[in-house]
């Protein structure tokens, strides 16, 4: 049986005036607490993740829950611990991304019916609430800001993995845009080259030469087809462009390998013991692949991989902070956000 509804009692939808356009900024994730228990549920959400480890058949449940999540915690806390703002209470990468959200929307404040907010695809804030925000705003239309220059399928595959499941949940969606990837965009390789050349201006010492340490990944997920590595190359390659520097004065290396499995390579920490067995005694290390510093910019290169230059013969080492909040950092999320919201706004 048909049931007919007169026309006279139908709810209009309810819209804001004028729609707004969401925009929001997504970076990894971060631990709540920089203790034991914080570190453990954030590693738990990160590491059952099958785009970050793709066989999550029993042994790796055994592995990850028998050993990993019971030691692991501890020893990674004592990092975080480290680097953490104590003042708010929370890691560098979130007191940097909420910053980031805050001056992009200050930056696109002439178009009033734009709303910018930040997440996280592990931990806190979520995507789903900050999609969630958005909407209640009145957002009719979204824009998710993947914040990494470089695509691969353990980052920006699953930062839209998480966004299509929270549309998924809902009835009334938003129209949704991505940002591509932008690893050797224009703007993004002068905000890189401008920063390094400014930091090395303010150095008491001249770098021999320079290290570009991206995020690892295991050879296997490339040898599948995942693009990361051609991105990291290109990537460094349009900088040695930008700053005139041949291969041999600015290395392409990897950070930040786990497990057993080959990762791709030349790895940072070897590279690094390798150059000062070799005689190079001054160094700056820039990690393009991070738009924000965070536990693997400022406690695995800026304190651990200096650790193993110097042990080995090195005698100067200079850690390049990430884009961050900075002018030319912001210059890049601005040009990328109001290239894909041509039409919204």
């Amino acid at each position: 049986m048909t049931t007919v509804v007169p026309i006279e009692t139908a709810k209009p939808a309810v819209q804001a005036s004028p729609p707004r356009v969401g925009v929001l900024l997504i970076n990894l994730g971060t631990p709540d607490t920089a203790d034991a228990p914080g570190v453990r549920v954030y590693l738990k959400e990160f590491l059952s993740d099958p785009r970050v480890i793709e066989d999550q058949g029993l042994v790796w449940k055994f592995v990850l829950n028998g050993i990993i999540l019971r030691r692991r915690p501890h020893t990674k806390a004592l990092d975080y611990r480290k680097i953490w703002n104590n003042e708010q209470n929370e890691s560098p990468l979130k007191t940097i991304t909420r910053s980031q959200s805050d001056k992009l929307a200050s930056a696109l404040s002439d178009s009033g019916h734009v709303v910018v907010d930040w997440a996280m695809r592990y931990g806190n804030p979520s995507i789903r609430s900050g999609i969630e925000a958005l909407i209640a705003k009145g957002c009719e239309r979204v824009l998710a800001v993947p914040l990494y220059p470089q695509y691969s399928a353990s980052t920006s595959a699953t930062v839209c993995d998480e966004v299509f499941r929270v549309l998924s949940r809902l009835r009334a969606q938003p129209t949704l845009r991505v940002t591509p990837p932008y690893y050797e965009d224009e703007a993004y390789i002068e905000a890189l080259a401008t920063s390094i050349e400014a930091h090395l201006a303010t150095l008491p010492f001249k770098p021999e030469l320079i290290v570009a340490s991206f995020h690892g990944m295991p050879k296997a997920y490339v040898d599948k087809g995942d693009p990361y590595q051609a991105h990291c190359i290109a990537t460094t390659e349009a900088l040695r462009r930008r700053l005139g520097m041949g291969a041999s004065k600015l290395l392409l290396t990897f950070q930040s390998r786990f497990g057993n499995d080959e990762w791709l390579q030349p790895y940072t920490d070897k590279t690094m013991e390798r150059l000062a067995k070799e005689g190079v005694r001054r160094i700056a290390v820039v990690t393009p692949g991070f738009a924000a510093d965070c536990l693997e910019t400022l406690e695995e290169i800026a304190q651990e991989n200096a650790e193993i230059f110097k042990h080995n013969g090195g005698e100067q080492f200079a850690a390049i902070p990430c884009l961050n909040d900075s002018e030319a950092g912001m210059e890049v999320i601005r040009t990328l956000v109001l290239r894909e919201l041509q039409g919204w706004i």
